[in-house]
């Protein structure tokens, strides 16, 4: 089993991590809210559109069974009469399953946004193994849905529990009643029912919305382990990485110091900066710093200038400020052109008297 399985997961799981778990159909969803969505969409309906529909579906249901008693006296096609009264009905019900699944398919797109994978539905021996069937059975995420299942269970009973409570005091009027009072009094007892079961539904789905994304989060948490090992594959090996750094930096060295010789100057700190300054009016604006080092590294620029006859002035503040506002290959800065061209000039009159 790998090092990071033993170590404690407490590092937030990264972009390629998230990823993965996509890709694997391993994502924040919560079941809740589809339903409370079905169920929002399906009571809106049945509120704008409810009188319209008993009131068509009456008529299909007198339709249909006037049409039985004419085509048994006829001896017609009663199939054909099935296929008639089957269409009337649905042209009904198609509006509202259309709704419905629209209503569904949105709120799982502002879940989870367009995904497809089809790994949650790969063959796999481990989803019929009775051993590990068992573990997910028992497992904390498991008994955490049963809680989840029998509390909305035990909370929207009460509820409607108390709405119909509340309602007891109606009942005796009802004895003075018609059946088409009675069934309008039902109907709206029902309708009140289920409107105050949609919002205490909705608020429990946003529970267990945050619910899922907690445990989302809890679950693609990675060790500081994993994190090592992914950045190993990402980026490739530390020692190796550290390697080619390290060659990058010796070829760029060598390149400097091919660059000493052709200095006009090496200004020096004295011991531990130098600087090595090149100007062509040509071809640069300003004086370039062509080379820089500290230490050990300056030591051998100074070896490399005096060995081919370049000219070191000491100059303190101002191989500091070289040294640390101005990279290799740049232009040295204005604010620092006076000091450059005072010394640049002294050692031109001394290259005059000596080629002189």
């Amino acid at each position: 089993m790998p090092e990071g399985d033993f170590q404690e997961k407490t590092e937030k799981a990264t972009p390629k991590r998230r990823s993965e778990a996509r890709q694997k159909g391993q994502v924040a969803r919560s079941r809740e809210v589809s339903s409370v969505a079905v169920l929002g969409v399906a009571l809106i309906l049945f509120y704008f559109a409810g009188a319209w529909l008993i009131d068509q579906l009456g008529r299909e249901v007198s339709t249909s069974i006037g049409g039985i008693a004419t085509r048994a006296r006829q001896d017609a096609d009663m199939a054909s009469w099935a296929l008639q009264a089957g269409w009337g009905y649905l042209r009904l019900i198609l509006p509202i399953m259309g709704a419905v699944a629209l209503a569904a398919i949105l709120v799982n797109l502002l879940q989870v946004g367009f995904l497809f994978s089809a790994e949650p539905v790969m063959p796999k021996l481990s989803r019929i193994d009775p051993l590990k069937g068992a573990q997910r059975l028992l497992s904390r995420q498991s008994l955490a849905e049963l809680l989840k299942s029998l509390g909305k269970i035990a909370v929207v009973g009460w509820v409607a529990y108390l709405t119909l409570k509340g309602e007891m005091k109606n009942l005796p009027p009802l004895v003075d009643m018609s059946c088409g009072q009675i069934s309008v009094y039902l109907g709206n007892t029902m309708v009140k029912v289920m409107v105050r079961g949609f919002w205490v539904m909705l608020v429990l789905a946003l529970l267990d919305y945050g619910y899922q994304k907690w445990e989302y989060e809890k679950n693609l948490m990675m060790s500081k382990q994993e994190l090592k090992e992914e950045y190993r594959q990402t980026e490739g090996d530390p020692l190796i990485r550290g390697r080619i750094r390290s060659i990058q930096r010796a070829m760029a060295r060598r390149r400097m110091m091919a660059e000493v010789p052709k200095a006009d100057v090496v200004i020096t700190n004295p011991e531990h900066v130098a600087v090595a300054l090149r100007y062509d009016a040509k071809a640069m604006a300003a004086p370039t710093v062509v080379a820089k080092g500290a230490n050990l590294l300056a030591q051998r620029i100074k070896a490399v200038a005096m060995e081919h006859r370049v000219p070191l002035v000491e100059d303190k503040p101002l191989a500091q400020n070289l040294y640390r506002l101005v990279d290799v290959g740049k232009e040295i800065p204005a604010a620092l052109y006076r000091a450059v061209a005072a010394i640049l000039a002294h050692v031109y009159r001394l290259k005059g008297r000596m080629s002189a």
